[in-house]
């Protein structure tokens, strides 16, 4: 008699600036940081729903030398430290810090981890045993969808940060993401909504 395959886990793959929280550009401390108030129950959602919440972000910054990557990581431990306070679980946070232009050697790089590059979901699949084709992404930017479209993961747009530029972008290039969400919040609805019992 052939075992039952294990489970693996789903995720909810979200971008972190216009998306969670306002895109200023290249925030340099958490006080720069504003976090949209429905992202809390959004999160709260995500892990009620037996999902895991991971944020995969582009941080060139880094690379750029506007913020020291210890300073993101701060950044990222303070997020993670407001969302706990509000009942809620950011599972593991992906950066890129790369910049192909970088001064710094370290920084310096075309990488595979820059989105849409899928290098962030796959070290994420490896770490966690995701299903990529079972989960989804969440961002307000070209790069998001086709990172969620690489990875194969159902890609969703949010008309917040630049969501609507995306949006004209997205139907230019006559890619079509699955759900158009009025933001975060109304993304996990939909998820939840059309997900299988």
């Amino acid at each position: 008699m052939r075992a039952d395959p294990v489970m693996k886990n789903k995720a909810v793959l979200l971008d972190r600036d216009g998306n969670i929280n306002e895109d200023i550009g290249y925030p340099d401390s958490y006080k720069r940081i504003k976090i949209y108030p429905y992202s809390y129950e959004a999160v709260r959602k995500i892990n009620q729903s037996g999902f895991l919440a991971l944020i995969v972000t582009n941080q060139s910054g880094v690379g750029r030398g506007l913020i020291p990557e210890k300073e993101l990581q701060k950044i990222h431990k303070k997020m993670e430290k407001s969302f706990q306070k509000q009942g809620a679980r950011i599972d593991r946070f992906y950066y890129c810090p790369h910049y192909v232009n970088s001064l710094n050697p370290k920084y310096k790089k075309d990488c595979q981890c820059r989105k849409p590059n899928p290098g962030m979901a796959l070290k994420a699949a490896r770490e966690l045993d995701i299903d990529l084709s079972q989960s989804y992404m969440i961002g307000d930017k070209v790069e998001d969808i086709l990172f969620g479209v690489n990875i194969k993961a159902t890609p969703i747009l949010v008309l917040t940060g630049f969501g609507k530029r995306a949006q004209d972008q997205l139907e230019k290039m006559k890619i079509h993401p699955a759900y158009v969400a009025k933001n975060l919040l109304d993304a996990v609805n939909w998820i939840l909504k059309n997900e299988p019992d």
